[in-house]
């Protein structure tokens, strides 16, 4: 493992507040998009549904990212 790099101030900053979000937040909005999108389908409003229907991806990838720096951490040293 190469320890010259290290993670930035900003990057630091970002996983110390990430890390206070709970997992149930990315997974509930996801879920939350994806009903919404639904809903939106079913009133015609088309290009809204898909608009909003794409958010469901990113909330589950920040999740993931939650749950990494959650577990991992940027610069863990084991």
């Amino acid at each position: 493992m190469n320890t010259d790099k290290k993670e930035g101030k900003v990057a630091k900053t970002i996983e110390s507040q990430t890390a206070k979000i709970p997992s149930d937040i990315y997974l509930w909005s996801s879920l939350s998009a994806m009903g919404v999108s639904l809903c939106l389908k079913v009133c015609k409003q088309n290009n809204l549904a898909l608009f909003v229907g794409q958010w469901a991806a990113p909330f589950l990838l920040l999740g993931v990212y939650n749950k990494i720096v959650k577990t991992e951490g940027s610069d863990r040293e084991d």
